[in-house]
């Protein structure tokens, strides 16, 4: 059992970051010089999603936005996602892709993430894994990073 499920104090300020990310989330908007970007669609609770990135010549992601509607947890996800890879180079955006699905999915601890990748504030999500129906919410624009990564076309989870 996750620690944080059982901690009160830190479900509340969990709910807190996650309610604050949907309601006012970042880097949201379309990024107008995009090199990549991509769509993500959730038919199951129709969350849609516009994943914007700027990858410069290094595989750096200079810049990253993402537009769209969706359920509280799909928003503030997309949100923290850009928060967390902004900067990043593209191979360590993608490990933090494969740390956040296989954790929400398989309940497995990120190991190979860099030290530079800052991940607490994703720990707020973890209590999705508790209502698996919410967790395609969770990683839409996870899949969506991926998908424009890759340059792959429209997303969609079932």
């Amino acid at each position: 059992m996750n620690a944080a499920v059982d901690n009160p104090q830190l479900q509340n300020l969990y709910r807190e970051l996650i309610l604050d990310h949907a309601t006012k989330p970042r880097n949201f908007g379309r990024l107008a010089a995009a090199t990549h970007n991509a769509e993500g669609i959730n038919p199951l609770c129709g969350d849609r999603l516009s994943l914007y990135l700027c990858i410069d010549a290094g595989s750096r992601i200079d810049s990253i936005s993402f537009e769209g509607s969706g359920c509280a947890i799909s928003l503030a996800s997309a949100s923290l996602l850009t928060e967390t890879v902004k900067q990043l180079c593209v191979a360590d955006a993608q490990a933090c892709f494969t740390a956040f699905t296989q954790r929400l999915t398989q309940g497995t601890n990120p190991e190979a993430l860099p030290a530079a990748v800052g991940f607490d504030k994703l720990h707020a999500l973890d209590g999705v894994r508790e209502h698996p129906s919410r967790i395609k919410c969770a990683t839409l624009a996870w899949h969506a990073l991926h998908a424009a990564l890759h340059q792959q076309p429209l997303t969609t989870t079932e």
